[in-house]
């Protein structure tokens, strides 16, 4: 390598410096800009805009690096690509973060008011809600970053609201009382996928509720006894003989003065306990339902903070849980409590501050979502969108076809505000794009706002086109719209992807995205959840930090197999932090080669059926593997990509065509050295275009220190199919060649033959025309396996002493008579076999260990099986090396 040279490639990969360098020189020259070029195709992507809170996890890498590779792909393949960055407002997240910032000052929002709370909210947001973003852009994310967009923005508010008003005139949005998610620590109504639901050990309660005339009892059961306070009745199964008389005299509910009625309703299982039903319409679903049925009244039991209010009696101002436990003893101490059982079940949790939701009845605003969500399952299954991977159009149809009503008001501050007036005089609602001054019905400017925020997703549903700039017919909305691909976690396909298909189809009369690629969740290499209370979180900014963008961004990819969980593994990264500098050393030799060639030198490949064997093989093999790269891409088989990218370069590039090639290099034979570095440099060149959207940063570095001059490798176009290279004989009798090559290399290998020592080989391979073309490659062969004499026949008698390897049907002998101390090596393997022994011990003590596998966590007993089985891998290559080596004695 020229001093020169020396210069432009360091002699190790220094990824921080060349990461900083070409995330500006990318920035300076506008190279993610969305171009609007006529008569190009064109391909988009919105981003899943992380909440403006957030900083970067590993699923936020996995997700970005999926979608910066197809868009890195296209705009390669030269359409007109645009990826759409932004960021989400995050109502109840947001404003949670504000009012913990409030609370160190000893304030609550309402100390502040809602104009002030709102004003510090984006102060907040200018000050900290950027550091997602710029992690976005660390990741090598080739968003157009002019265009970044935000959820409250002045032009996507503009269509929150057009959307609203709009959808409030069709009659798809109401405001009424219902039965909604309420969690108490956010006092705010959820919508139902905003719940999480966790297993739990509880208890189920067993009550006797005496009958009206007090001639007996029923028994009902309960997880909840204190939402007992609001039962209106007790529902039994029109069929069930046994209460039938209770028709007339009804229950006397416990704890109060009140009568409630028995009704008949066939939601009731018989079967199942008593086959009585307590019915509290106000705090449960199903409960709500029977009491719309059978017109049982509704009784609120508690207030938005959860505690009991004056509904309950004496109960009143008692928190809920600590309310559920004098009621349990007030049962007992007067003789309604049947019994307690443990059980277990699933209980609501508010998926942002995890505080356990309930059910209880309130005035909110809701869409009516069945009209929209079957234009959208008809999109689905005519195949306007394409779901990835298939395994989830049933469950995808499943949701859809038993879909709710969006409940779609929040009970916070910050967030769009519902563009909805009451009229204080006349009592009317006003529902209008611009601020009303006066009630359209009787003229009074008396007029009260509502003071709800729209639900965060409602905004998000618009993100395909309302960043294009909806409501107007934008340039951008005709040459982008529909959006090319959706990448996203599977977990929000009903948060967000199914309410995107919904709302794009009902506004632009137009899909929003032709195909949806849903990944898997980010899990640690034992399968487990990701937790800090676990402490098993990869961080990926110091992921990003100790092994390079590169190599995080390759792991992640090599991972990503539609349908199968991911398992990241610390080691996989490290491990393709060895690749990534493996291309780096590749780039630096072939350096020394075609650094200073004019680029003409790649006219040699005009012609391949000229070129040496060894040159065609590989441009036949790098025809296959352009093929691989691009259908992967183009059928998101994104892990295929990675492996077909680290197959050619590692173990046919590197392992075989530059070793083979060094005495062509190194030749005074202008001709062979000639046809070397132009081969080399095309394939070097195409290597570095095919791995750019998984590593950008590593192969944007070395194509620019390349011969002769060069735009942006991330603007030069991606390799095209090459038919002209096929060749599928040159690929036949390479493998021949290599197959030989490794059986002589494992014989040095499992003999232990130093790897200075001269050893020869014969190759017994049955036909003349074959042990020809063998012989015609004995150089090469030679210079690679370190061999004194290289034999080829046809037939001949096999040798004494010699270790034997089949390829196929050729025979392969290697005669090591004096190159190998047979007793010296049986001592040594013999010391080994002892040290193994011990760790054994210790090792299947531990496992034998009862106490240790039930106290021990699961990734410390999974580690100790790893050892044993390494242990059992080395104890079987000793057992092998030693009865090898009995047989030469």
């Amino acid at each position: 390598m020229t001093k020169q040279d020396d210069k432009l490639l360091s002699k190790g990969y220094e990824f921080s410096a060349v990461e900083e360098k070409w995330l500006d020189r990318w920035q300076e020259t506008g190279s993610f800009t969305g171009k609007m070029e006529e008569g190009k195709p064109s391909y988009s992507i919105v981003i899943p805009p992380p909440n403006v809170t957030g900083v970067l996890h590993v699923g936020h890498a996995l997700n970005n690096t999926l979608q910066d590779i197809l868009t890195r792909y296209h705009r390669m393949c030269g359409d007109n690509t645009l990826w759409v960055p932004g960021t989400d407002h995050a109502g109840i997240a947001t404003q949670n973060v504000v009012e913990r910032q409030l609370s160190t000052e000893g304030k609550t929002r309402d100390d502040v008011g809602r104009d002030a709370f709102i004003e510090k909210v984006w102060q907040w947001r200018e000050e900290k809600g950027g550091a997602i973003i710029h992690q976005l852009q660390k990741l090598g994310a080739s968003c157009d970053w002019e265009r970044e967009r935000f959820t409250m923005d002045e032009g996507l508010s503009s269509a929150v609201r057009e959307v609203f008003v709009r959808l409030y005139k069709e009659g798809l949005i109401y405001k009424g009382d219902y039965i909604v998610n309420w969690c108490p620590r956010c006092q705010t109504a959820l919508a139902d996928d905003e719940v999480e639901h966790e297993d739990k050990k509880g208890k189920l309660y067993h009550i006797r509720y005496p009958y009206g005339d007090g001639s007996g009892h029923v028994v009902v059961a309960t997880t909840r006894p204190e939402t007992m306070l609001g039962d209106t009745g007790v529902a039994v199964h029109p069929e069930d003989e046994r209460y039938q008389h209770l028709a007339e005299i009804g229950i006397k509910l416990p704890l109060t003065e009140r009568t409630i009625p028995v009704v008949f309703d066939g939601h009731v299982d018989r079967e199942f306990g008593t086959g009585a039903l307590k019915v509290t319409p106000s705090h449960d679903r199903d409960d709500y339902e029977i009491g719309l049925r059978h017109d049982l009244p509704r009784l609120k039991i508690m207030d938005d903070k959860g505690f009991m209010n004056d509904n309950a009696g004496e109960y009143t101002g008692l928190e809920r849980f600590a309310c559920r436990k004098k009621i349990v003893a007030d049962l007992e101490r007067l003789g309604f409590l049947e019994g307690i059982e443990d059980y277990d079940h699933a209980v609501g949790h508010c998926y942002r501050c995890k505080t356990v939701s309930e059910p209880t009845t309130s005035l909110q605003w809701f869409v009516s979502v069945k009209p929209l969500a079957a234009k959208a399952v008809d999109a689905v299954r005519d195949g306007k969108i394409n779901i990835y991977p298939k395994t989830w159009y049933n469950t995808f149809y499943s949701w859809m076809d038993n879909i709710r009503d969006w409940c779609i008001s929040r009970q916070i501050w910050w967030g769009h505000r519902i563009p909805a007036w009451t009229c204080d005089a006349c009592g009317e609602l006003i529902v209008e794009s611009e601020d009303p001054t006066t009630c359209p019905a009787c003229s009074s400017d008396k007029l009260t706002r509502e003071t709800d925020v729209l639900d965060t997703w409602f905004s998000s549903a618009l993100w395909p086109f309302s960043t294009m700039g909806w409501p107007e017919n934008t340039k951008e909305l005709q040459t982008f719209y529909p959006t090319s691909v959706l990448i996203t976690s599977f977990d929000i396909l009903f948060f967000w992807v199914a309410r995107m298909m919904m709302m794009g189809i009902h506004f632009m009369d137009e899909v929003p995205f032709k195909d949806v690629y849903l990944h898997a969740l980010v899990r640690d290499k034992y399968g487990k959840k990701m937790s800090k209370s676990t402490g098993n979180v990869l961080d990926p900014l110091v992921v990003m930090k100790e092994y390079g963008t590169d190599a995080m961004r390759f792991t992640l990819t090599a991972f990503a197999a539609q349908g199968r969980e991911i398992k990241l593994d610390e080691d996989r990264i490290e491990g393709y932090r060895h690749f990534i500098n493996k291309i780096w050393n590749a780039a630096r030799f072939a350096l020394m080669h075609v650094g200073e060639c004019d680029v003409s030198v790649k006219d040699v490949t005009h012609d391949v059926k000229g070129l040496p064997l060894v040159h065609q093989w590989i441009l036949s093999r790098t025809a296959s593997t352009i093929k691989e790269v691009r259908t992967g891409l183009d059928e998101y088989r994104f892990n295929d990509v990675a492996s077909a990218n680290y197959q050619f370069i590692w173990h046919e590039y590197c392992d075989w065509y530059l070793e083979w090639i060094k005495a062509d290099l190194f030749s005074d034979d202008p001709v062979a050295k000639e046809q070397a570095q132009g081969v080399l440099l095309v394939v070097l060149e195409t290597i570095l275009k095919l791995i750019h959207p998984i590593t950008p940063f590593v192969s944007e570095e070395i194509w620019s220190v390349l011969p002769g001059e060069r735009d942006l490798l991330t603007t030069s176009a991606f390799p095209e199919l090459q038919e002209n290279w096929d060749n599928n004989e040159a690929v036949e009798q390479m493998e021949l060649l290599m197959g030989i090559i490794t059986g002589i290399r494992n014989i040095r290998s499992e003999a232990e033959v130093h790897p200075s020592s001269k050893i020869d080989a014969l190759v017994l391979c049955g036909d003349k025309e074959r042990a020809d073309f063998i012989a015609g490659f004995t150089a090469p062969i030679s210079d690679m396996t370190r061999l004194s004499s290289f034999t080829v026949t046809e037939g001949g008698e096999k040798p004494a002493d010699a270790a034997t390897y089949i390829y196929n049907d050729i025979e392969i002998f290697v005669p090591l008579k004096g190159l190998v101390d047979v007793e010296a090596e049986l001592a040594k393997l013999a010391r080994e076999r002892k040290k193994i022994d011990g760790k054994m011990k210790q090792v299947t003590g531990k496992l034998n260990n009862e106490k240790f596998l039930a106290n021990a966590p699961d990734n410390v007993v999974a580690k100790v099986r790893d050892e044993k089985s390494g242990l059992d891998a080395k104890l079987a290559k000793i057992l092998e090396a030693e009865e090898r080596l009995k047989k030469m004695a």
